[in-house]
């Protein structure tokens, strides 16, 4: 038996419940782990409102863990008992202990702690995602990412500007703006405050960005599409705001032959060498100081409804991980 964070239902943080549950034993493919740290994502906030469609309940939310592998079952190879590993898109996360199909863990590098790696390996892929497959960001860019003092904008605007793009942030407060300062932005933009598909525009000298990463949604939209270059790209893969209103496809044409797309982790990482690929690129940039993490918010597990109150409220900087 192991200490899980179990809701039975859709709803307010209040669903989530500490509760005693069972583990069994490794099968064929996969690991049991003993987590240590445990990332908490927006997506677990939809997935605990509805928002993204649950498979059934009693349901234990979560989608990325890092810890120690306890026992493998028969035909794993690429793990052994005692290796540090990670994880990311397996639903169950909020857990002491759990299984989890051994082809979705990787080795986590020495140098690289577990909170560390917890914090970073979703939002990393992601970020790793959106600037290296979706849109490949090249020296010269200019680009727009919203929620920039956010977890995947902490790790993406400094990625970013690494690779030699004129980095755009939004954020939605002023006392998040240092923060995104802090971590790559050239220009923080006030959303509340200031239209900024108009300020967008007066930085780029009339022309706008190549690209806007957009996990905001409603509150954003349509000035996302109003701050792009002819043929630039809107990249939605988030909606923290609520969900963005549908619009005709002409909205593309004439605002300068446009792209959209959404795109989700598990389908840039659903093959193991883009796991592989992506994981070796982003545990690179931490290592070569590109990226650097401030220390994540910790919470303990049993309190993990507060974790959401807070993310889901907007009102944290960077990650929040919870700690068995």
């Amino acid at each position: 038996m192991t200490h899980a964070i179990v809701i039975d239902q859709n709803g307010g943080p209040e669903v989530m419940r500490w509760s005693e549950v069972a583990v069994g034993r490794p099968g064929p493919g996969q690991a049991l782990i003993r987590h240590t740290a445990i990332g908490v994502n927006f997506i677990d906030v939809y997935m605990r409102k509805g928002v993204y469609k649950a498979p059934g309940f009693p349901l234990i939310n979560g989608q990325e863990g890092a810890g120690v592998v306890e026992a493998v079952g028969d035909g794993v190879t690429l793990v052994k008992p005692g290796d540090r590993v990670v994880y990311q898109g397996q639903l169950g996360a909020y857990a002491e202990e759990r299984l989890v199909s051994a082809d979705k863990l990787v080795k986590i590098p020495a140098g690289v702690d577990d909170v560390t790696a917890a914090a970073s390996f979703l939002k990393g892929l992601t970020a790793w995602m959106l600037l290296r497959k979706t849109f490949l960001v090249e020296k010269g860019n200019a680009i727009l990412f919203h929620a920039a003092a956010g977890g995947v904008g902490v790790i993406a605007c400094q990625w970013a500007k690494a690779l030699g793009a004129t980095v755009i942030g939004t954020v939605g407060s002023d006392d998040k703006a240092a923060a995104a300062r802090a971590n790559g932005c050239d220009h923080v933009i006030n959303y509340r405050k200031e239209d900024f598909a108009k300020r967008v525009r007066e930085i780029t000298g009339g022309e706008g960005v190549a690209v806007a990463y957009d996990s905001v949604g409603k509150d954003t939209f349509p000035g996302s599409l109003d701050s792009l270059a002819q043929r630039g790209m809107w990249v939605s893969f988030g909606q923290s705001s609520g969900v963005p209103p549908e619009f005709p496809i002409s909205a593309l044409q004439f605002r300068g032959s446009l792209f959209a797309t959404r795109p989700v982790v598990s389908h840039y990482v659903a093959k193991r060498p883009d796991l592989e690929a992506g994981a070796a690129e982003l545990f690179g940039v931490i290592a070569s100081g590109a990226v650097k993490l401030a220390n994540p918010r910790t919470v303990p597990l049993k309190d993990a409804a507060e974790a959401h109150r807070a993310v889901e409220a907007r009102e944290t900087v960077g990650s929040t991980v919870l700690i068995p």
